[in-house]
């Protein structure tokens, strides 16, 4: 405590130019990470198929991922500028106090005296400010799903769906966020210096929690789930699981086909009682034993811990945050360089000490990086060592070719911006030495999608 009262009082200063700081950080990460797409883009510009894939991927495929990849590290380009356009607006033409005044208006006019306090000023404040950012993000939304996606055969959304998901997303952030939000200030409000530890409790009890609700109250308002049918990958499903311990409650297929032509697969639930989660569009162009390869991968995963270790550093990573943000919470300097100087209101502190905080995310991206990589080649391993070599690559073969994903990259690109590694490196790492094409669907036989009278 003692070491976090001297930090405060040393960077509580009228002499730092905290605006200055935090534009300078912005426009350097933003210089960086366009330095980093530049020598991606030109990786992307290449026409010959990686060595490692020549005899598994055809030229037109090849052609058509190195055209997808470019077409959105553009769109990235535009978006970047658009936000540092709108990060530089905000920072300079005093957005924060004015918008805060407004609001302020708003809760003087049309709410009762009992609701006038900080916490109703301050949620009213966020989720009008959140709701501003929507609006604004609506055009590079669009184009995201109506032209670059579908112009690449992946968007499966409608109008009537993409502007459904809308709104029930701001019903979700206002149904979770108003008393998250108001607990969140409320602890900090009434526990004093110490209120770090205990905003990390709550917000470790908050994860948790999310880990059980999502699953059972979210994702059905977004997605279909139904039971897996019986048949063959069922049956090898769960001996796999059987054969791994894993504990296997439920087992479902997720409509993802009706946004995107993407696959996936993936895991969720508590420690005793798991779900495994399918996407249709991996069944229908996967064969059985690509599929049981891609959950052997998951499940080498839990197997690991790999889940449990993530959430352990998450939940170190957010006590370091919040014992920072106490040096920050009263500094007068901070909140007087962008227009605060009769109320210091605590959300207005937490967004201003992330914008200080902003150039340390990409260190820890860095480093969370270089650990899920490792994870992930872990998992593999794992899949390889039960006997799906052949089927991991070949899946894995053809999730990178049926969602277009770059099969190449610049090593700084990927050190900073993958959480996975590359297709190359994975199927060395397994040692795949294929010498056939993999075909981009399901053939005739032994697929999922021809077997659906089993499943």
């Amino acid at each position: 405590m003692d070491l976090l009262r001297s930090l405060a009082t040393a960077l509580d200063r009228p002499t730092i130019p905290w605006k200055t700081l935090i534009l300078t950080f912005a426009i350097g990460e933003y210089c960086l990470e366009s330095f980093l797409s530049y020598r991606q883009y030109e990786v992307l510009c290449r026409t010959a198929i990686p060595p490692q894939l020549s005899k598994e991927i055809d030229q037109a495929t090849f052609d058509k991922s190195q055209a997808y990849g470019r077409s959105k590290l553009k769109f990235g380009a535009v978006s970047g500028i658009w936000n540092q356009i709108k990060n530089y607006i905000t920072i300079t033409q005093d957005i924060y106090p004015k918008l805060w005044a407004l609001t302020g208006i708003w809760v003087t006019q049309y709410l009762p005296s009992r609701f006038q306090g900080e916490i109703t000023h301050s949620l009213i404040f966020a989720f009008t400010y959140s709701f501003a950012e929507t609006l604004l993000g609506l055009p590079f939304s669009y184009y995201h799903h109506f032209v670059l996606e579908e112009k690449y055969g992946f968007n499966k959304q409608t109008l009537s769906l993409f502007f459904t998901d809308l709104v029930k997303g701001q019903a979700l952030s206002l149904a979770f966020g108003i008393p998250l939000g108001a607990a969140f200030l409320k602890i900090i409000q009434k526990t004093g210096d110490q209120f770090f530890f205990y905003l990390w409790a709550f917000t470790l009890v908050v994860q948790l929690g999310a880990i059980t609700i999502y699953p059972i109250l979210i994702v059905p308002l977004f997605n279909k789930l139904t039971p897996l049918e019986p048949g063959q990958l069922k049956d090898r499903v769960e001996a796999l699981a059987q054969r791994l311990k894993f504990p296997l409650g439920e087992l479902q297929v997720i409509d993802g086909s009706k946004r995107s032509a993407h696959s996936n697969a993936y895991f969720t639930g508590l420690p005793w009682k798991k779900k495994i989660v399918i996407y249709d569009t991996l069944i229908e162009k996967s064969e059985i034993k690509e599929v049981e390869a891609i959950l052997a991968h998951e499940l080498g995963h839990w197997s690991m811990g790999h889940t449990t270790k993530l959430l352990g550093i998450s939940s170190f990573h957010l006590f370091y945050v919040f014992a920072l943000f106490s040096v920050f919470i009263s500094n007068n300097s901070l909140y007087e360089a962008f227009g605060f100087y009769k109320e210091k209101p605590i959300i207005i502190g937490f967004i201003l000490f992330n914008e200080v905080l902003s150039p340390t995310d990409s260190l820890i991206k860095l480093g969370m990086n270089v650990l899920t990589r490792r994870f992930e080649y872990e998992a593999d391993a794992f899949s390889n060592r039960l006997g799906y070599s052949a089927e991991l690559a070949s899946s894995l073969i053809k999730l990178q070719v049926q969602n277009l994903s770059s099969m190449d990259a610049d090593y700084l690109y990927s050190s900073y911006h993958y959480s996975h590694p590359i297709l190359t490196e994975r199927l060395k790492a397994i040692g795949w030495k294929g010498d056939k094409k993999v075909s981009t669907s399901s053939s005739a036989n032994g697929t999922a999608k021809a077997t659906k009278d089993e499943l």
